[in-house]
């Protein structure tokens, strides 16, 4: 919800003015997805030796240049269908890096919840992808989006909070999983209303 709320904001006070800078011109677009891939991977080994500060803000400075790829590429014309590849494979790699190192911090207590995160967010990405899939684009993306009750924000800001505060782990990640689930719900409610009435 807040990636659909406050995108024009992000993209004209924070997005525009960098695009301005000689240097974005120059910048491919993978290389920022390359960028926003390698950093949201070193989470895990940040949370695993317990440095939880610098595991959020290299979540942070991923989920920043995750946001630049697809600005550099409208920009500048430089869309491909290999940047769409690498943009959505990359994004399920660093989700996977965060679950990791989630779980890293006390394995025992916490395989259930990040297993159950992860099986929620595998459901919701699928039927997001395969509505996407069977529905007409209508957006700037290069492919359907179709925004949701969590999206990439909200989570982003829940693992924040889950490597911060710990001891809020077991309460934050039954409340992810259930929301996350209810995301996808709501997708193919939404796709299966929009297909009835065709």
């Amino acid at each position: 919800m807040i990636d659909s709320y406050y995108r024009s904001f992000y993209q004209r006070h924070v997005v525009a003015p960098l695009l301005k800078i000689p240097l974005a011109k120059r910048l491919h677009p993978n290389a920022c997805s390359c960028i926003a891939v390698l950093l949201g991977i070193a989470i895990y080994p940040l949370a695993l030796y317990q440095h939880p500060k610098w595991a959020v803000l290299f979540l942070m400075l991923s989920g920043f240049f995750d946001t630049m790829d697809g600005s550099l590429a409208r920009a500048f014309n430089k869309r491909s269908n290999m940047g769409a590849v690498l943009d959505i494979t990359f994004d399920r790699l660093v989700e996977w890096s965060i679950l990791l190192g989630l779980f890293s911090i006390d394995p025992q207590n916490r395989a259930l919840f990040t297993l159950s995160m992860g099986g929620a967010i595998l459901c919701c990405v699928t039927a997001f992808l395969v509505i996407g899939i069977f529905t007409e684009n209508s957006s700037q993306k290069s492919f359907h989006y179709n925004s949701g009750l969590i999206e990439r924000s909200e989570a982003f800001l829940f693992f924040s909070t889950m490597f911060l505060f710990p001891k809020l782990f077991p309460f934050l990640a039954v409340l992810f999983t259930a929301l996350v689930s209810l995301t996808a719900i709501l997708h193919i409610r939404h796709f299966y209303k929009h297909y009835s009435m065709l």
